[in-house]
């Protein structure tokens, strides 16, 4: 008798996405929107269209809802609001790999993991020598160079080298995906003000139900789409509004809630997906397109004041020390910290990896973006110097990183393609095959 086929046996849980969305969640087309509006915000900030761009951000939009009050300025629903889609997909992507991904082996995971802490503890630690004489409550940003941005990140490790390892851009992403976790820790603990956690014990009711939903009806979840905006978007939404009230910061619900997502692998007919992977593809690209770029847009808008702003901006010891921390910091606490793991200890890297490649990698990892101007509007007040010359350091750092990366990986891209090419080998070392900066 004839088996039935795997067809018959399953319902595949992803849609087919339209060819634009499945442009912008390529990696190096995500990253371009992610440049594109930032530039545009520098370029709008310090014109004569300033006034409008400040007017417009500064605008308050919300509704008072008796004890929840969710009047924020349109900056602040980018910042606490559409930022809190990307760290849903941060969560998703952070439970994917401790249940069903390389972090669930910690003998694999082990040396990335440990490469992520100290690319967060070297640059902290700089930026905090860096400011012990500075400015009062300049120490407030020491957690400002933590971060590494995911986006921009991949994208450009994808755009320098299409013929480097596998490993590396395996190992950035572990680094990266644990960096995340890392930071979303320390914008909950250190950034949480004026508490108010009966908010928080509300908010346990439509997490749970959530839950309940997620795990209980996911079969139904995966086969009809809209009642995940019928049902669970009310509730994520809820869930928001209640942390947003109770002194955490908003985004942190949607770690929580991606953590309550059911995460399994995919089947062996490659087609049934855990309700996690289901939705990380659904909201993938409204992340890439919408969210992280209008963020991008309302923070990176810096009024630098011209050549002479710059220079300011430049020599305060706020922006000295971010720079400092994620150009250098970066790169000492990642390389630093996988040298002594693996000469120490029984970990090892993988064999296709060199030293070069790593420092490379590294000063890649040292774009903070995202995460870091979201923590330096979370350390400085709007108005305040230390505001703007933050905001100044990370843009300015994260170029400087990305050139860095690109001076150390393109000789290095050519060398591997050299070699590829007179070994007839790909960037796994087995077969020639697509460069992994070629997919999706």
């Amino acid at each position: 008798m004839t088996s039935p086929s795997p067809a018959v046996l399953e319902h595949g849980t992803f849609r087919t996405r339209h060819p634009l969305e499945e442009w912008v969640t390529r990696a190096i087309p995500g990253g371009g929107l992610l440049l594109l509006a930032t530039v545009l915000a520098l370029l709008l900030a310090n014109t004569p269209a300033s006034d409008l761009y400040f007017t417009v951000r500064d605008a308050h939009l919300g509704l008072d809802l008796g004890p929840l009050s969710l009047d924020l300025s349109i900056g602040h629903w980018a910042s606490d609001g559409l930022l809190a889609v990307f760290f849903f997909l941060a969560g998703l992507e952070l439970k994917q790999e401790f249940v069903v991904g390389d972090l669930r082996s910690p003998s694999k995971a082990l040396v990335p993991i440990a490469a992520a802490f100290g690319g967060v503890a070297v640059p902290a630690l700089l930026y905090a020598l860096v400011n012990l004489g500075g400015p009062s409550g300049s120490l407030g940003g020491w957690a400002i160079p933590a971060a590494t941005d995911i986006a921009f990140a991949i994208a450009i490790l994808a755009l320098l080298g299409s013929s480097l390892p596998t490993a590396l851009r395996t190992f950035l992403l572990t680094l990266a995906i644990v960096d995340d976790l890392i930071a979303i820790t320390i914008i909950a603990v250190f950034y949480t003000s004026d508490l108010r956690l009966w908010f928080l014990a509300v908010a346990l009711l439509p997490m749970a139900a959530f839950w309940w939903l997620t795990n209980r009806r996911e079969a139904w979840f995966k086969k009809h789409y809209w009642t995940a905006w019928v049902l669970l978007l009310p509730l994520a939404l809820l869930t928001w509004a209640l942390f947003l009230n109770s002194g955490v910061h908003a985004t942190i619900a949607g770690v929580v809630l991606a953590f309550l997502v059911p995460t399994r692998g995919i089947s062996e007919y490659g087609r049934q997906h855990s309700l996690s992977h289901t939705l990380e593809h659904r909201l993938r690209p409204f992340s890439s397109a919408v969210a992280v770029p209008l963020f991008a847009f309302f923070s990176a808008g810096v009024a630098v004041g011209g050549v002479s702003g710059l220079l300011e901006a430049w020599q305060s010891t706020v922006a000295l020390g971010i720079i400092v921390g994620l150009v250098i910091g970066k790169i000492i606490g990642i390389v630093g910290t996988a040298f002594v793991l693996t000469k120490f200890t029984g970990a090892t890297l993988d064999p296709t990896l060199r030293w070069l490649d790593m420092i490379g990698m590294a000063a890649v990892a040292g774009i903070g973006f995202t995460v870091s101007l979201l923590v330096s509007e979370l350390s400085f007040v709007s108005g305040d110097p230390m505001y703007d010359w933050a905001k100044v350091g990370v843009l300015t750092a994260s170029t400087l990183a990305a050139v860095l990366g690109a001076l150390i990986l393109v000789p290095r891209n050519r060398l591997y393609a050299r070699q590829q090419r007179d070994s007839g080998a790909g960037p796994d070392g087995l077969d020639r095959g697509r460069g992994w900066g070629d997919d999706g």
